[in-house]
């Protein structure tokens, strides 16, 4: 018996309700005092394990995927780092709601986490991320797993007032410079 294709329902950008709420500072200031804290928190508790969200969306019948914009160049998934023993499934679910729930309960989304689609390894206390471990590595300092969450046809989302919630076209994340 073969195995069910996963389907991934996207649904348009105007089906969805956006609003703000308190600023979500970042911990670090700059990508060194980033990994500086990651190397304190690798003596203390071992390998970082976090987990992000790909949530796509159409506009303009081309799938886009939310992206946060910190400041005016970055973006990133959302997501984050796990507590140490925490549950990859509830964590990402904890760091969603976090990051794009509204405060109050009632609005807060039914978050459906379904497949892992990709894990990303960092062997060293640098920038570069790897879609593998290298073999001669046997301390990787972090792994980072992204998962696809299926949205229902609508939800809130409250973003932090410090942030911008980007519905980036899929084909923007490609390098097309010639």
């Amino acid at each position: 018996m073969l195995n069910p294709v996963p389907v991934v329902n996207t649904y348009p950008l105007s089906s969805y309700t956006f609003g703000t709420k308190e600023p979500k500072m970042e911990k670090d200031t700059s990508v060194a005092d980033r990994l500086a804290r990651m190397k304190i928190n690798y003596m203390k508790e071992g390998m970082r394990t976090s987990v992000e969200a790909i949530l796509l969306v159409q506009e303009h019948n081309h799938p886009h995927i939310l992206l946060l914009q910190i400041g005016n160049t970055f973006c990133k998934l959302p997501g984050g780092r796990l507590k140490p023993g925490e549950n990859e499934i509830e964590g990402l679910k904890r760091k969603l709601s976090s990051k794009l729930a509204a405060n109050s309960p009632s609005l807060h989304p039914e978050w459906q986490i379904g497949e892992c689609v990709g894990v990303w390894w960092r062997p060293n206390f640098e920038t570069i991320m790897y879609p593998y471990c290298p073999p001669h590595i046997t301390k990787p300092k972090e792994c980072k797993k992204l998962y696809v969450v299926h949205l229902s046809e609508r939800e809130y989302f409250a973003v932090p007032k410090n942030l911008k919630l980007l519905a980036v076209p899929l084909f923007e994340l490609y390098d097309n410079v010639q």
